[in-house]
């Protein structure tokens, strides 16, 4: 009896048990139905479009450029050095100031120089009495000697005499040139238009000039200046097709994402390439009026070979990088998504100039959700760009604003 009793008991567990798990198995399958019909409600696909953020492809003038890092350089620099040994008594300007050629800088004490000058001019003024009283003597004895009352030796005393006192002349004449020389470079000018650096001798210090003396200053000319930069060797033969051409440029940035500062014209390529490097250098002359780059400055070079008139652009945004090469989402006349592969000639900033595999007026998507596939349907956000660059008119509007036109077409009517 007991026995009956237990398996009774062991059959109801049982029933329970297998009632329990058959329930759970029909709740589960439910449940997963559940979420996968929600899932398909955002691909696209069978639960219905994808909103996405889009553009179109544009086409407008667009330059083909080459960039560079240079150096910016003085057209002239000069190191002024004293020419003659003295003290130094004055300095007529601060350093850093803008100096013009000819401009006195540096005042040598001149006093022994403008003696030397003095004595050279005593000497030339008494050789020159000498040589006219020589030359009256010969004068006196050329009659005399026709007149046989002189010898001909004692005639030709004379004329060597004069002749002797003229050499005599031309020597101090010399001698009084190079004491003028001297003294002039007691006072030292600026050979150049140019702003001046740091001075490395101050007033009352001993210049020396032999042995080519200290740089007293480095002037340095701003205004036109050069801009160096270096190329690779494949770039030159574009350099050179296009450098006789009236819309290649040069273009100076300090600040790659800036403004140009200065516009130049090529004016020196390099006979050479570097073989350490593999590149050429190049020159660019530019108006710097307003010193806005500096010698020793580094800057941004930027050549415009010249404008594509007619080129593709996309926002930078729009392309995507892949194993086989760039590409984009093109969004068909059906609203279906294609991936559709692209080839980059070149990126301006945020805007990709595309050779291939875009044309003007295609649609892309620009913000790649990441429920995305290809050949889904998708729907443009409310808003965003649809054709030549314009918002969306008419079904870009909200459900709100449409209910309130109809409502306040209804009133009019």
């Amino acid at each position: 009896m007991k026995r009956l009793i237990m398996l009774l008991v062991f059959a109801a567990i049982s029933a329970g048990v297998a009632g329990g798990y058959w329930y759970w198995q029909q709740s589960g399958q439910s449940g997963a139905g559940a979420t996968k019909a929600e899932k398909g409600k955002g691909k696209g696909g069978r639960g219905g479009p994808l909103t996405v953020k889009a553009t179109r492809a544009v086409s407008k003038p667009m330059p083909v450029l080459i960039e560079a890092v240079g150096t910016v350089e003085s057209e002239h620099s000069v190191q002024v050095r004293a020419q003659v040994s003295g003290v130094l008594q004055v300095v007529q300007f601060k350093e850093g100031d803008k100096v013009k050629a000819g401009q006195t800088l540096f005042q040598i004490d001149p006093r022994t120089f403008q003696a030397q000058y003095n004595q050279a001019m005593a000497a030339v003024a008494r050789d020159k009495a000498q040589l006219e009283n020589a030359k009256a003597q010969q004068q006196r004895l050329e009659p005399l000697l026709k007149r046989e009352f002189i010898t001909r030796q004692e005639y030709d005393v004379a004329v060597t005499s004069a002749k002797s006192l003229e050499a005599t002349l031309q020597s101090s004449q010399a001698q009084l040139e190079q004491a003028k020389i001297q003294l002039d470079y007691s006072r030292i000018t600026a050979p150049i238009n140019g702003r001046t650096g740091q001075l490395s001798v101050r007033p009352g210090n001993l210049v020396v000039a032999s042995g080519g003396g200290v740089t007293l200053v480095t002037i340095n000319s701003t205004d036109p200046i050069l801009v160096a930069f270096s190329i690779p060797e494949r770039q030159l033969e574009q350099i050179r097709r296009y450098q006789n051409e009236k819309d290649m440029r040069i273009e100076i940035l300090p600040d790659r994402a800036g403004a140009p500062v200065a516009t130049g014209k090529l004016v020196f390529v390099d006979n050479t390439v570097t073989t350490q490097t593999g590149t050429v250098l190049l020159k660019t002359r530019v108006d710097n009026s307003k010193e806005v780059i500096w010698p020793g400055q580094f800057v941004n070079v930027r050549i415009v070979l010249t404008v594509e008139q007619d080129a593709v652009v996309l926002p930078e945004a729009a392309v995507q990088p892949g194993q086989e090469g760039s590409f984009v989402y093109l969004i068909d006349d059906a609203s279906k998504v294609k991936v559709q592969p692209v080839k980059v000639s070149r990126q301006l900033g945020n805007e990709i100039v595309i050779a291939s595999g875009v044309k003007a007026g295609d649609q892309v998507i620009t913000e790649i959700p990441q429920t995305l596939m290809p050949g889904a349907t998708v729907k443009i956000a409310d808003g965003e760009a649809r054709a030549g660059g314009e918002k969306g008119k008419g079904k870009g509007k909200g459900k709100g604003e449409g209910k309130a036109e109809k409502k306040s077409e209804a009133k009019s009517d």
